[in-house]
């Protein structure tokens, strides 16, 4: 099955590309796999407050993936696969996109004026030509309607 890759995480972007991909795989009959990132932690002295930091970060991811999994089901009907990791953003994808033959595509969107997200920067820069699948960046400024429309 032809599955989409987004990245979910705070900003307003990324709700923007996951409903463009929860759209296209709606028209296409695939699915969305939705990938929340952990930053990998910071070394602290003392192992019980490492251990509070990190379980805090990754509760907090897992908020921002069940929400946008709802989200997705109420308005396309799609269940998605769901995936939380730490480490580095564009290691992460790479590893995620070499194990799993069915990611057709990353869907990631540009903020709507600015300097694009990293994630956005490091795929389009110079990396731009090393993905096995193709990269979609969706523009930020689009509203829902024109998201519909485009998707």
């Amino acid at each position: 099955m032809r599955t989409y890759l987004v990245v979910i995480d705070e900003t307003p972007e990324s709700s923007i590309a996951l409903r463009f991909a929860a759209r296209r795989a709606v028209k296409t009959g695939g699915g969305v796999q939705i990938l929340a990132m952990i930053p990998p932690a910071e070394f602290t002295a003392f192992a019980g407050i490492q251990a509070t930091i990190e379980d805090e970060a990754r509760q907090h991811a897992e908020g921002l993936v069940t929400a946008a999994a709802g989200a997705l089901i109420q308005e396309s009907g799609l269940r998605p696969t769901i995936t939380v990791q730490q480490g580095e953003g564009p290691k992460v994808i790479r590893d995620m996109i070499a194990a799993n033959p069915e990611i057709a595509a990353l869907v990631l969107a540009a903020a709507p004026s600015g300097v694009p997200g990293p994630l956005v920067a490091h795929f389009a820069g110079a990396e731009a030509g090393a993905l096995s699948i193709p990269l979609m960046i969706i523009p930020g400024s689009l509203d829902r309607d024109a998201i519909d429309r485009l998707s």
